[in-house]
């Protein structure tokens, strides 16, 4: 486009549209952006269910390797702990697959970008809505150990 065109009202007016419509197709065109933007902003549910989605993975990681050097020990009560340990990643399954299940059905998708040595980093899109989502390791393990406490005792009742 020429330099004639821009910012000078030409390029504008050729579209056939008079100056007081042309201002309230603009309005109305922001008010709807805004109206559309909010609801495509993340309730803080769907943030949790984010978190989630970050979290449960890394504690099934957790639990299976654990397991798994249970299995290779000579504890006398293994069996049991590895009982537990089928029960406690069945259930964590569960819930990672409802928790994917709603951010499928809320059009929020979730993406690794990188682990550094302090903090994991995700990309997130829900509906359009483009943000990153960080998450500390100290944070992460101390979460992450009250889960699976919450886990062991939801087994035990």
């Amino acid at each position: 486009m020429s330099r004639k065109l821009e910012d000078n009202g030409r390029w504008e007016s050729s579209r056939m549209m008079l100056p007081e419509h042309r201002e309230a197709y603009l309005q109305r065109r922001r008010g709807g952006a805004e109206r559309e933007g909010k609801s495509r902003i993340p309730t803080r549910e769907e943030l949790e269910w984010i978190r989630d989605a970050v979290l449960l993975p890394i504690m099934l990681t957790i639990v299976d390797k654990n397991r798994s050097e249970i299995e290779l020990s000579s504890y006398s009560m293994k069996s049991l702990y590895i009982a537990a340990s089928h029960a406690l990643m069945k259930r964590i399954h569960a819930d990672l697959a409802a928790v994917k299940r709603s951010l499928k059905e809320r059009d929020i998708r979730l993406f690794e970008e990188e682990r550094v040595d302090s903090a994991l980093h995700y990309r997130f899109v829900c509906r359009g809505y483009e943000d990153s989502f960080a998450i500390m390791r100290d944070v992460a393990r101390a979460e992450i150990g009250i889960r699976i406490a919450r886990y062991v005792a939801e087994l035990f009742r």
